[in-house]
Parts: C-alpha cells; sequence; structure tokens
C-alpha cells in the first residue's frame, strides 16, 4: 500500500515509519540501531534539589524518575506507537484486559453510565459487570448498528460510549464517526478497542475517538510470548488517563517493552501476510458446501463490507465461520481436533495458526445471534496458505465422514 499516513510526522509512508520511529530518544542518543532493554526500579539523583525536581518531572515523556513509570526502553515503545496512533502519548499496561480496565475506570465514578457495544470482548464485558456494577457505574449494551440512534440511549450521567470495531468473535463493525458525533454533541468520552486492526490499518484517533485501546499481546508482540495493553489518546483525555494508571500502579517489564518494539518493527510485514493468507483461507472455505457463511469483514459479502472500504486500509487474520446447521458437536470435535498446522487455544496475533469454537451466542446481552449452526473462529498465522488450506480440507472430510456415521 503506498499512500502515505496521515496521523503520522513527515512525507514517509507508515511501513517506513515502522523501521525508525522511536529510535531517537534523548535519553539514550539514538547511538544504537535498538533502544536499549533498561531494566530498573530505583533511579538515582545527583543530589536534593534534582530529586525534588524529578518528582514535579516525573510526567514529562522523557524524564525518568522510577522504575514504575518506564525506563528508556518504555519511552521508546510509548514514542513509535504514539506516532503509529497519532496521539500525544500512550501508556503500557500488563496486558489489554488492563488497558480495558483502565479506560473504563479513568472516566467514570460511583452513579454515572457506561454505553457499551454489545459485541465487545467478553472480559470487558465481564469487568462492567464484575468490576465496575459493584462501585454503582450501570452499564446499557448497545445493538452495533444503532450508530447515531445511540442518543436515545444517553442519560445526563452517561460518560463514555466504548465501542470495538469489528467485534473479536462476530467481526461486526460499526459507524464509528455515528457515534463520535454524538458523543461530542454531548461532552461524552469515546473509547475504542483496536486490537484486530491495529493503527496500520485503522486509526480511531483520526476518527475522532478519544481513546485508542490496543492489547499488544496480539499483533505488536508477534510471537506469542508477550503480555502487553497500549492506551493511546492526546491533551486532557491522556492526562486523566495517566492520572488513572499512576493511581492503580499499573507497570510494564522493560522485557515486555523490548519485544514489543521488536514486533513494532515487523508490524506491516507480518500484517500483511496474516491479510493476504487470511483472505485465501476465507475465500476458500466460502466455496465449501459445509459452511453457512464467513464471518471476514473484507469480504464483499460481509453486511458491513462498506464501512470497512471506507474505514479500514487492511485486514488482519482473524474471522470467523458459521457452520451449516445439524453437526453433532461429536463431529465437529473430529474436525477440529486432529487439524495438524491449527492449535487449539485463545488469543491471537502470533505467528501460529488457531481455531477456537466461539459461542457468540452467549457473549450477547442487547441483540441475539442469529446463526443456527456452529461458529468457529480462526487465526491465519504465517504458515504457508496451500498448507492451511490442505489441513482444513482434510479437517472437513473428517466432518463429513462422522456426520455420514450418525446418520
Amino acid at each position: 500500500m503506498a499512500e502515505r499516513s496521515k496521523g503520522m510526522t513527515g512525507a514517509a509512508t507508515r511501513a517506513t515509519r515502522l523501521a525508525h520511529a522511536g529510535r531517537d530518544v534523548p535519553t539514550f542518543g539514538g547511538k544504537t540501531v535498538n533502544p536499549p532493554l533498561s531494566r530498573a526500579s530505583t533511579i538515582l539523583f545527583d543530589d536534593l534539589a534534582s530529586l525534588s525536581d524529578g518528582k514535579d518531572r516525573r510526567r514529562e515523556p522523557d524524564f525518568i524518575q522510577y522504575g514504575r513509570f518506564g525506563t528508556e526502553t518504555h519511552t521508546a515503545l510509548r514514542k513509535a506507537w504514539s506516532e503509529l496512533e497519532g496521539a500525544d502519548d500512550t501508556l503500557l499496561l500488563p496486558c489489554g484486559l488492563a488497558a480495558n480496565v483502565l479506560t473504563l475506570l479513568a472516566f467514570v465514578e460511583s452513579g454515572d453510565h457506561v454505553l457499551m457495544i454489545d459485541n465487545v470482548y467478553a472480559p470487558a464485558r465481564g469487568s462492567c459487570d464484575g468490576l465496575l456494577a459493584p462501585l454503582g457505574v450501570e452499564t446499557t449494551y448497545f445493538d452495533p448498528q444503532i450508530g447515531a440512534g445511540i442518543e436515545e440511549l444517553i442519560r445526563p450521567n452517561t460518560r463514555l460510549i466504548y465501542l470495538e470495531t469489528p467485534g473479536s468473535h462476530s467481526f461486526e463493525l460499526c459507524d464509528v464517526p455515528a457515534y463520535v458525533e454524538v458523543a461530542r454533541r454531548h461532552g461524552i468520552k469515546t473509547a475504542l478497542d483496536n486490537t484486530w486492526a491495529t493503527p496500520l490499518f485503522y486509526r480511531p484517533l483520526e476518527q475522532g475517538v478519544d481513546v485508542s485501546i490496543q492489547a499488544g499481546t496480539k499483533y505488536l508482540g508477534g510471537h506469542s510470548d508477550v503480555m502487553l495493553g497500549l492506551v493511546a489518546a492526546s491533551g486532557e483525555t491522556f492526562r486523566i488517563l495517566r492520572e488513572k494508571c499512576d493511581l492503580l500502579g499499573y507497570s510494564v517489564a522493560a522485557d515486555e517493552a523490548y519485544l514489543a518494539l521488536r514486533g513494532f518493527r515487523t508490524l506491516d510485514v507480518r500484517l500483511r501476510r496474516h491479510e493476504a493468507g487470511a483472505l485465501e483461507v476465507a475465500r476458500w472455505l466460502a466455496s465449501l458446501p459445509e459452511v453457512e457463511r464467513v464471518l471476514h469483514p473484507a469480504l464483499p459479502d460481509h453486511p458491513q463490507h462498506a464501512l470497512f472500504a471506507r474505514d479500514f486500509d487492511g485486514a488482519s487474520g482473524l474471522f470467523g465461520i458459521v457452520l451449516k446447521p445439524g453437526f453433532a458437536p461429536a463431529a465437529v470435535a473430529s474436525m477440529v481436533d486432529n487439524l495438524t498446522y491449527f492449535g487449539l487455544g485463545y488469543s491471537w496475533g502470533g505467528y501460529e495458526s488457531l481455531i477456537v469454537p466461539s459461542p457468540v451466542e452467549k457473549m450477547r446481552t442487547a441483540t441475539s445471534w442469529d446463526a443456527a449452526g456452529r461458529t468457529l473462529r480462526l487465526h491465519i498465522g504465517l504458515e504457508d496458505p496451500a498448507d492451511l488450506i490442505a489441513d482444513l480440507a482434510a479437517g472437513f472430510g473428517r466432518l463429513r465422514d462422522a456426520a455420514q456415521a450418525a446418520e
């Protein structure tokens, strides 16, 4: 993709900026190709005056005051990610869920109201029901397709509209600018979980969203060995997030930040490989008689494909399929259990392919899931798509055999 990045400094494409962002941090002089791995708890000062000055300067982006607030390694990652997002700054959290929770807690207090999209990441829903509710914060879940109609759900105490596009199990897209326009008229903050696309393929802040959330555990890490969350924002919104983050005591190990920086450099190459492989596999799956439909926003028959074409620069490797109804659980297990290249495990975004059942019908409260057949979620890794298709073809053969044997 040759277009220039609208949200980054300079004229370079995003691919070029991924190779260079975050490598010129003044605290280490930019002398090495990679920012150093700097582990620390205590930071020493030369005298009482500089120690006292450090308390006042702790929130300056490049100032190193105490290990919990980050070292040069963390600063390099924050700068690099902020440049990709088009944000003033980024907070690093221990995992993606921590990034969700920080965003929720930063803008609400007892007696407030949150509007949460119904296709949200299930643990984020759990945080609303299990953490916010006991604190006196009420959550209303809404249909992802309600768009500007969300205005009817706004109350005087509504403080936050929380979005995810696409949903990481149902793969529905939502019309983000429609929500942002309503939220701004009512003085309500907006936040969006952008883990599926990363800011390489979609940039929420450019569409007016206040907070962009990322589970760096997924594509940023890229190798299934990092736990990390990122929250990017600007201005007063970032100040509020940072103060709440400090109060909650969140911190990230320097090793995780270093590995994420390494993943950052290859994000463009890897995501485009994920995208190409996923589209090839998705199109093949769409041709099978056992598949009711493929849940992939980049395919023209996806219900919200027009939003994808309008807002996104590409697609990642995660999508779903709905099987035709009538396959017994044992038949589906015979298909999935014996796959060679698809692991059975949660998370995604690593180099390996994965497949898991996706019980979307159990994850909704404001809307229903209309699929009669079993839903499966696939992550297409960096393997050769031909090998993955052959593996799935053998699996569907087992599915047919098991179904026939049961008749």
